[in-house]
C-alpha cells in the first residue's frame, strides 16, 4: 500500500466489502451502514477518506426530495482503482480473515 492510501481498519474493510459485493451499483450511505453494521459516526469519516483517496466516487441523487417524501441521498460507488486496491488489501490480510465471498 502507498503512503497516500487510506488506513485499512476493520470497519473500513466492512465498508469496502459491502461496496465490492456489487461494484457497479450505487449505494446510499444508509444502505452501506446497515449492511456493514456501522454507526454513522464511524461510517461517514471512512467514506470521506476513501473518496478523498480516489477509491470511491459519490453523487447526490437527482430525484426531487419532495416527490420522494424524504431527503436526498448521497450515492457511493467503488472506482476501478478502489476495487483493485481494496482487493489487494484483502489479499494481503486474507490469512487473518479467510476467503472473502466476492474475491
Amino acid at each position: 500500500m502507498q503512503d497516500d492510501d487510506p488506513r485499512i481498519t476493520g470497519p473500513t474493510l466492512k465498508v469496502l466489502s459491502t461496496l465490492l459485493a456489487s461494484p457497479r451499483d450505487e449505494l446510499s450511505g444508509a444502505d452501506i451502514g446497515r449492511t456493514a453494521r456501522l454507526p454513522s459516526g464511524t461510517l461517514y469519516p471512512i467514506l470521506l477518506r476513501l473518496e478523498s483517496a480516489g477509491w470511491l466516487e459519490s453523487r447526490w441523487e437527482t430525484d426531487d426530495p419532495t416527490a420522494l417524501g424524504r431527503p436526498r441521498r448521497r450515492l457511493y460507488r467503488v472506482t476501478g482503482i478502489g476495487a483493485r486496491k481494496a482487493k489487494a488489501a484483502f489479499k494481503e490480510l486474507a490469512p487473518g480473515f479467510g476467503r472473502i465471498a466476492w474475491a
